[in-house]
């Protein structure tokens, strides 16, 4: 069943099923499946190393495999399995067609993702070039990793890697917190914001525990990105922006040998918050213009 005409993109789950309480029986199994998913492909990755006695060197790494690269598809795809999961749960138990976590006419709009594209990845280049110039004397790239370029075969081999998982990674983040998540707690709340907030704070406490910085940053982007799926009626403007930035991210810490490297954005530096200050309003400002001028759908039709 689908939503009533003309319903936000957080209110999808309120299709009269599922009774008054349902949406906290999506909750408690949606998340512990997600958790076990994740676990589920760790522990795949761990008897696959074994077998081929791929595992690390060192007994205190926190790798599965020496490869920093095998490992790297390990960690997107625990993080992607996160897709089917919530759209399994959002068919079974919200009894609404999956598709509306991407949007609210049911699927991902593509010809409106490629506009998201044009303006985020350009946006994107620039704001990590200005973190790079801004942050090069105190703790260049090549600092961290171990010889820098590891050589074009490799590298050539980690790009094809984050190419081609990365999207459904950062996807993945996008539908559990700023799809899933929103449109379960918009089943109890009338305003978004509830949803938008808890969503958020979540989203930067996944990313674990690095710099007050680093939080701070996520938890803004976060807040900016859930306003901006509201107002664009899908999640194709974050996925996008998401994606960008993880594919930029990657692709240096490729180049630079650092593949190996365990910090997220919650170790990210101040600078990356000032930067991110005015990036993520102004990419969020611009695309909901460009949203209203194309006339793209905010509401269920």
């Amino acid at each position: 069943m689908r939503a009533p005409s003309g319903s936000r993109y957080d209110q999808q789950g309120r299709n009269g099923q599922g009774g008054r309480f349902g949406w906290l029986g999506e909750l408690a199994v949606a998340l512990p499946l997600v958790v076990v998913g994740v676990l589920a492909v760790s522990v795949i990755g761990m008897i696959v190393a074994a077998v081929m006695d791929a595992g690390p060197a060192s007994a205190d790494s926190d790798l599965f495999f020496e490869d920093p690269v095998a490992d790297l598809v390990l960690s997107l795809l625990g993080i992607a399995i996160g897709i089917p999961i919530v759209m399994g749960v959002a068919r079974l138990l919200g009894r609404r067609p999956a598709g509306t976590l991407s949007s609210v006419v049911g699927r991902l709009r593509w010809r409106w993702l490629g506009w998201c594209a044009a303006v985020g990845f350009p946006l994107m280049i620039v704001q990590i070039g200005l973190l790079i110039a801004w942050t090069w004397d105190s703790e260049p790239l090549s600092a961290s990793g171990d010889g820098g370029f590891p050589g074009w075969p490799y590298f050539l081999l980690s790009m094809a890697v984050i190419l081609a998982l990365v999207p459904f990674q950062a996807a993945a983040e996008e539908y559990v917190f700023r799809g899933w998540l929103v449109q379960v707690i918009g089943r109890a709340v009338r305003s978004p914001w509830p949803a938008i907030v808890v969503a958020s704070l979540l989203f930067a406490l996944a990313h674990g525990f690095g710099e007050l910085s680093g939080f701070l940053l996520l938890f803004y982007s976060a807040m900016w990105w859930g306003w901006l799926v509201i107002r664009t009626g899908g999640l194709e403007a974050v996925i996008v922006l998401h994606t960008a930035n993880n594919l930029l991210a990657f692709g240096l810490s490729a180049g630079f040998g650092a593949l190996d490297d365990s910090s997220t954005a919650a170790d990210a530096p101040w600078q990356a918050l000032v930067l991110e200050l005015v990036f993520a309003p102004l990419y969020c400002l611009v695309v909901a213009k460009l949203a209203e001028r194309r006339g793209v759908e905010r509401v269920s039709p």
